[in-house]
């Protein structure tokens, strides 16, 4: 693959994640246009590094040590998404007035 390839790739999953993110009103897809946006730039982060240094596993070490940092920001994520919605029964953003009572 060449690096136009992938950064047409992690474009578009920037721009599916900013527009996930933007329209939804639930905190679950919220989470999860962020989640791809993260993903588009991680791909295009390893992109780079693969045509600045080929062969080195630097880049792709890094990479996968962002996607645990990544996966515990997504748990404690919905650790607060569920706590809210225990707490207020609410789901959706625009019925979450305010978060302290």
């Amino acid at each position: 693959m060449t690096l136009q390839t992938l950064l047409v790739v992690s474009a578009a999953l920037v721009g599916v994640g900013v527009y996930g993110a933007l329209s939804q009103q639930s905190f679950v897809m919220i989470m999860m246009g962020l989640e791809l946006m993260l993903n588009g730039v991680m791909l295009a982060a390893v992109a780079f590094w693969a045509l600045a240094a080929a062969g080195t596993p630097k880049g792709q070490l890094l990479t996968i040590v962002a996607m645990a940092v990544m996966a515990v920001e997504m748990v404690i994520g919905f650790a607060v998404v569920v706590a809210v919605y225990r707490a207020r029964q609410v789901d959706m953003t625009d019925m979450l007035d305010e978060l302290k009572r």
